[in-house]
C-alpha cells in the first residue's frame, strides 16, 4: 500500500469510528435530561439558564436554580431538582 493509499485508509477509518461515537453519544442524550438546581459549585455541564455565564465549570454556588447538569431520564425530581430553568426546589 503506498502512502496516498494509507491515508485515504487512515481517514476513512477515523471517519467511520467519529460517525459510531456520535452514535453512542446521540443514544446517551436520549437518556438523559438537563436537571437544573442539582449541579454543585464548578460542576454544571453548560451555560447557565439566565445567562449569567456560558460555559460548563462556572457556576458560583451549590443547587442554583439556573444551573444544571445532565442525570438519567426520569430522576431529576427524585434528586429535587427541575426539569425548567428558575423553578425553586421544594
Amino acid at each position: 500500500m503506498d502512502k496516498k493509499q494509507a491515508l485515504i485508509a487512515g481517514a476513512l477509518t477515523s471517519l467511520i469510528a467519529l460517525g459510531l461515537s456520535s452514535g453512542a453519544m446521540a443514544d446517551d442524550k436520549a437518556a438523559k435530561e438537563k436537571c437544573y438546581g442539582v449541579a454543585k459549585a464548578g460542576k454544571n455541564d453548560c451555560a447557565a439558564a439566565n445567562g449569567s455565564h456560558s460555559c460548563a465549570g462556572q457556576s458560583k454556588t451549590d443547587n442554583d436554580s439556573n444551573e444544571w447538569k445532565y442525570v438519567a431520564k426520569g430522576t431529576c425530581e427524585k434528586m429535587g431538582g427541575s426539569t425548567k430553568p428558575g423553578e425553586k426546589k421544594s
